[in-house]
């Protein structure tokens, strides 16, 4: 028989963390979290840098973590970690999932996902070479560095020049390894504050720009990466490690498990302002939605998530699929990625992929003019969140096609 729960959170980052505050200072009766890590609080909690909480009260990575499950666990939310989700009905929110007392079923009244993202592996960007020792992912070196303090060789490549590539720089150094280059195929970094994110690292770094990793050398154990130029010469960087940073991808498995509809741009769920899905019942926060934005959006996403989930416990309609909003190349992805009547989001947030100097953005339904605005006088570059009001969400005929966004 299934153990039953009134809401069931998926995923103990910042925004399953929210969400299950919210619900359970509300009162939403048995909030019950899952987490397949054998601590909660996500990404932050391996991020050994400052930057999260708020201007009043700036934290490390593992501070906010604290900070967030502390709120949850006093709120009265049940946290369970080295939990998995494998898989769940198509008809009920009934989920089947596997921890230490072995596998149980677990159905809830409402479900909210908020599975988070990943980084691409260097085998799905399809790097060849051997499987050595010494080639990590930004979360990958983070984790082994910070939380279980693992030597991770003496000469590390860079490959991505984001904001993430850096933080991945300040780990290698942190664990006392040089920074041979960090290695972008765009023609500038895309970072915010690249110049100070470069001082901090201390001087002497090169930043390859236009050159990609195109082949690992090595066996048993790296040692060391090609690079292709954009003008198509080649060259062998001498190193130990190689850390693959960006390149997100939603953890959409077990969305797309349980039949929900997956938006082509952000890859996951298709989502109004009020994080209902396409399945009754279920709702998505968070970095599953868009991959990825900073802890602190994560965090609000899964708040307004338990808005959500108790308008529904209470009653409320499920709300209609709304009008689809795509993006035209070289924009990417756009979320929230569908216009409801019933609710309006603060933003959207998009990416581009490639460089837009002083972009201006239009938004158009069956070739009709709703919305024009530009972004600002800088340029908006590939890895960095671009922001669009929603004023025009009144103009939208909820009976026409879909919403273009593009830039001219």
């Amino acid at each position: 028989m299934p153990r039953r729960v009134d809401v069931l959170v998926v995923g103990a980052g910042p925004a399953g963390l929210a969400a299950a505050a919210r619900l359970a200072a509300a009162g939403a009766g048995r909030v019950e979290v899952l987490e397949r890590e054998t601590q909660p609080g996500g990404v932050p909690r391996h991020c050994a840098h400052g930057g999260f909480g708020t201007w009043t009260r700036p934290l490390t990575g593992p501070g906010y973590a604290r900070l967030l499950t502390r709120a949850a666990e006093r709120a009265g939310a049940t946290l369970r970690t080295g939990v998995t989700a494998l898989d769940w009905a198509a008809d009920a929110p009934v989920l089947t999932a596997v921890g230490p007392g072995g596998p149980e079923t677990i159905e809830a009244r409402a479900v909210v996902l908020a599975t988070g993202a990943r980084e691409r592996p260097r085998t799905a960007r399809l790097v060849p070479g051997t499987r050595p020792a010494g080639v990590y992912t930004t979360g990958e070196l983070q984790q082994a560095v910070h939380l279980f303090g693992q030597h991770i060789g003496t000469r590390a490549v860079v490959a991505g020049a984001e904001g993430v590539s850096y933080a991945a720089a300040a780990t290698v150094r942190a664990a006392g390894a040089e920074v041979v280059a960090l290695v972008t195929e765009h023609p500038r970094a895309q970072a915010g504050r690249a110049r100070v994110q470069r001082a901090r690292l201390g001087h002497g770094i090169p930043l390859l720009t236009g050159t990609t990793v195109t082949e690992l050398l090595g066996r048993g154990r790296l040692s060391g990466v090609r690079v292709r130029h954009r003008d198509g010469r080649t060259a062998v960087l001498p190193c130990d490690t190689v850390v693959f940073t960006g390149d997100f991808l939603p953890e959409h498995e077990l969305a797309r498990r349980g039949g929900i509809l997956l938006d082509p741009g952000t890859r996951g769920p298709a989502v109004g302002g009020s994080a209902h899905t396409s399945r009754p019942g279920v709702f998505a926060a968070g970095n599953l939605l868009h991959a990825v934005e900073e802890a602190g959006t994560a965090a609000r996403e899964g708040a307004r998530a338990g808005r959500a989930v108790l308008d529904f416990l209470a009653g409320a309609p499920w709300p209609d699929p709304g009008v689809p909003v795509t993006v035209a190349a070289p924009l990417r992805w756009i979320a929230p990625n569908r216009v409801q009547a019933a609710a309006r989001p603060d933003r959207h947030v998009l990416r581009t992929g490639t460089p837009l100097p002083r972009p201006v953005l239009y938004v158009r339904q069956d070739g009709r003019l709703l919305h024009r605005e530009r972004l600002g006088p800088a340029t908006a570059l590939p890895g960095r969140t671009l922001t669009l009001g929603t004023r025009w969400h009144g103009r939208v005929d909820p009976g026409g096609g879909e919403i273009r966004v593009a830039t001219e």
